[in-house]
Order: C-alpha cells, then structure tokens, then sequence
C-alpha cells in the first residue's frame, strides 16, 4: 500500500519509521501542491503533516483508492469535516501525552512560584526577596477537563505535588465526572485544565459563566483549542485580577501583536508549542505505523474519529 507522508525536514523521522512496517511504500509528496503526480494517486492512506495540517486537503479528491488519513495531532478538527464518509480518519492520540502533560505541570508551576514576576526583576537587576507573592501546588485541587491520555497523564503526575485530580469527560465512566456537572464543580477547583478536543459542544464552553463560577484567584490552563475559551469573557476576568491564566493556544490563532491579551495580567503564554520537544515527530508516527498495521491487517484502527464534524 503506498503511505503518503510529507517531503518536509520534520517528516523524515516518519518515512523512516513507515519504511519498516511490512506491507508499506512510503511515497514523499509536497503538502501545498495543487495536483499529485499520476502514479501518486492509488495511495491508500495520506499522513498531512504536523505543521500546516489543513494544507493537503484538497488532494483528497485525487486519491479514489483512499482508505485512511492519519493526523499526526491529538485532535481531528481541522480535517472532520473534509474527509469522506467512507475513509477513516485518524489521530495521533496519546503520542504527545507526555510532553503536553509535562507542559501543563511547569505552565501551572511557574505561576504558583510567580516565576515571570521573578524574571521581570532579574531583568531589571533587582533581588525580589519577598516582593512576589509565591504559593504551593501542594494541597490545591486540580480540575481537567478531558481525560484522554494527556488528561489522565496530567492526573498520574499531580500527586508527586500532592495535589489533587478531578477528572470530567463528555460521556460517563467510572473514576470521571461528566460535562453537566461543571456548574457545581468549578466553585471547587483551584486550577482548571482544559485539555478536551474542539468539537461543537465544547467550542466556546469557557465562557463568561464558565469563568464567573472559578473561585477568586483560579488559574485556567489551556493545551487543547484556543476556540474552547471565549477570549474576550477571559481577557476581562484577568484585567479584573480575579483570574490567572496559562495559554498554549489562543483564539484568534497566531494571537495578534496588538492583542489585549498579551498585556493583561496574570498570564503567560506559549505560542502553540506545549508538545514541541525533540523526539515529537517520532512518538506520532510511530502510533501513525500502528494505526496503519491495523489498516494493512483488515481491523479499524484504535484511534479512529467516529463523530465527524461537518462545516
């Protein structure tokens, strides 16, 4: 079956990985070209590449022998809606859950331990001995909003601070609160980590009523979809100073350099790159090679996207 992985430097980790698996010929091919070459068009299965993911969409209609697409992200959006009913789609889920949970651990930590305070007087040369306001993670309560593997990686690593985990997920199970209790949940919580895929019921499920039930003081995380938070219902808890926040994504994405957000106090945050550490691309394709192995032998991929988002 020829695999269609990305021409581009990042990607060469993952041709080759796919080079082994039995069954496979990797085909390299450029992710913005408006046509494939004729010999490229009986792939069976297309890998876009991390970065620009959206960028190969339209080859789809070139490739009738289509059997899969397989994201190198945790999250299916910016491809549910394109892909075609009768080819599966699916993700890289659970290959970024350790470096996207060790990100959330130093995002929460930092401002705990008022670190950007701290550099802001290094910069100025002034020794700050007790003119922040530092605290403990030790003893707070800690609520994440999706428990995938990156949520449950979160909660395996809090009690090393002995800090404690509630975990919500959209569909029951046991050990996890659902999505209808929230409202009672959030007046609990200390930090709240959202860490849930962007689907149309959570698109914009931090909201102003969402954050007005954070307690005074809390601290939003947010590692999965800047569309998730309502930037502006947050922009104006955080120059109210009642909240603090941690962004690896924004919305609007890339965040403006005129934005408010970037001046509002309380908050840091990162461009996107929660999951940007090296040994990435090869964690995603090596659950890519296990995806497609389950194609090659006639079973359904384990992290196949079953509810389509269309546009």
């Amino acid at each position: 079956m020829q695999v269609l992985v990305s021409q581009e430097h990042d990607d060469e980790v993952g041709a080759q990985l796919l080079a082994d698996v039995d069954g496979v010929e990797v085909v390299r091919y450029a992710p913005a070209a408006p046509e494939l070459p004729a010999e490229h068009r009986s792939a069976g299965v297309l890998i876009p590449p991390y970065r620009g993911s959206h960028r190969p969409i339209p080859l789809l209609a070139q490739l009738p022998d289509l059997q899969l697409v397989q994201l190198l992200t945790a999250g299916a959006d910016e491809w549910s809606g394109d892909v075609p009913a009768d080819v599966l789609l699916a993700t890289a889920r659970g290959a970024v859950a350790g470096p996207v949970s060790e990100w959330v651990l130093s995002a929460i930590l930092a401002l705990y331990r008022q670190w950007p305070a701290l550099v802001r007087y290094q910069d100025r040369g002034t020794w700050a001995h007790r003119k922040v306001d530092a605290d403990t993670l030790a003893g707070k309560r800690v609520l994440i909003v999706g428990a995938g593997a990156i949520g449950m990686a979160v909660a395996r690593r809090l009690p090393a601070f002995e800090a404690e985990a509630t975990l919500v997920v959209r569909n029951a199970r046991a050990g996890v609160h659902t999505a209808d209790e929230l409202p009672a949940l959030l007046p609990e919580h200390d930090v709240v980590v959202i860490l849930a895929p962007l689907t149309p019921e959570t698109e914009g499920l931090v909201d102003d009523t969402f954050l007005a039930a954070m307690p005074d003081g809390a601290l939003l995380v947010n590692a999965a979809r800047g569309r998730i938070v309502d930037t502006d219902a947050l922009v104006a808890e955080l120059k109210a100073e009642r909240l603090r926040a941690a962004l690896d994504v924004t919305d609007p994405e890339p965040l403006p350099a005129d934005h408010p957000l970037w001046t509002s106090p309380g908050v840091i945050i990162s461009p996107h790159m929660s999951r940007t550490v090296p040994g990435t691309s090869a964690l995603c394709y090596g659950v890519a090679a296990e995806q497609i192995r389950a194609v090659l032998g006639g079973s359904t991929p384990s992290n196949v996207v079953v509810e389509r988002r269309t546009k």
